[in-house]
């Protein structure tokens, strides 16, 4: 077998060695990132059945995160600031509109935005209630940039996400929580022109054991093409081929 032969099959078989390794890594990969969200989703739904807790405090802001806070219940006291509200764009099981942010001004002078609900057009003369209020809904945490395909454009008061940070510089709030609440109850019982609240979706995409399938099928089938190969070009009579050309050269 001439050098060149063989080094291009040592190439090959390395590179076969290779992407069949990478492939399984990548399954496991799935494998673990499905056990890690079905964790999530049996902690989240255990976590939207308990008592609400009193909304997290400035000096707890630091700690709230995604997996241990999100949809966790909660309760806090204010007033509304509506001369503040914010329209972000919604899509919901009652269609397509805006979700209503309002910033609720706590007793300590801080302030959470509050999504009061879903209103179907810009211009709904939606309820506004005065004084003090208790709410009570799920912690949401920030949703920063915007939607898909699509910016949040403060300038234009466009708006396809619930970025905390950009709609505070925009209403020119502060200090603000840097998480957001959406209210719960019955959607049924709300006033005819919104917002209506509990319109909240808790899902979580898992398609991870799709993915995880589908790395391992490839890893199989770089094996059995890198199998096939091998007795393709180790078959017997392999060599008599090269020592006959050999001895042809003569």
């Amino acid at each position: 077998m001439s050098a060149r032969r063989w080094a291009a099959r040592v190439f090959w078989g390395l590179l076969a060695l290779g992407a069949f390794a990478g492939f399984l890594a990548l399954g496991q990969w799935q494998v673990e990132r499905r056990a890690w969200k079905l964790d999530l989703i049996q902690r989240v739904e255990e976590r939207v059945h308990a008592d609400p807790l009193t909304a997290p405090r400035p000096m707890d802001w630091d700690g709230v995160n995604e997996d241990r806070d999100e949809y966790r219940p909660v309760r806090l006291h204010g007033a509304y600031l509506h001369d503040r509200d914010t329209l972000v764009q919604a899509t919901t099981r009652l269609g397509g509109g805006y979700w209503v942010m309002t910033p609720l001004r706590r007793d300590d002078g801080t302030l959470v935005l509050i999504n009061r609900g879903y209103v179907a057009d810009r211009d709904a003369d939606y309820a506004r209630p005065e004084g003090p209020v208790t709410v009570t809904g799920l912690l949401r945490v920030d949703q920063p940039g915007g939607g898909f395909l699509r910016d949040n454009d403060p300038a234009a008061d466009r708006w396809y996400s619930r970025d905390l940070a950009a709609i505070a510089e925009a209403r020119d709030l502060a200090p603000v929580a840097p998480y957001f609440v959406d209210v719960t109850g019955d959607p049924d019982a709300a006033p005819e022109a919104g917002p209506v609240p509990g319109l909240t979706v808790i899902e979580f995409h898992n398609n991870h054991l799709v993915y995880a399938i589908t790395w391992y099928i490839l890893a199989l089938m770089v094996a059995a093409g890198a199998l096939y190969t091998a007795r393709q070009e180790f078959r017997p009579g392999d060599q008599g081929d090269d020592d006959h050309d050999h001895s042809g050269s003569h």
